[in-house]
């Protein structure tokens, strides 16, 4: 099961050092630890940054001035896409 509090603070660990405000999500990609390749897990939930711009990007409106705005798009986009 995904802990989907524990999600979320890894998006804005992860997130959280970009140069705000974000245009598009490739200014998120200097801020990731591991690039593109960086991994969110939580439960049987698995997913790396670029998977998580495919499969979830569906709901995010950029640009974002913070980074609890573009977690809360990027949680709401893989709820409706049944991945949480």
């Amino acid at each position: 099961m995904v802990d989907k509090e524990d999600l979320r603070q890894q998006f804005v660990e992860a997130f959280e050092g970009a140069d705000f405000p974000v245009n598009s999500p490739m200014d998120l990609v200097p801020a990731l630890p591991n690039g593109p390749g960086t991994t969110f897990e939580s439960g049987d939930f698995s997913m790396t940054a670029m998977e998580l711009n495919t499969k979830g990007g569906g709901n995010q409106e950029f640009p974002y001035d913070n980074v609890d705005d573009l977690v809360d798009d990027i949680m709401e986009g893989l709820e409706d896409q049944g991945y949480l």
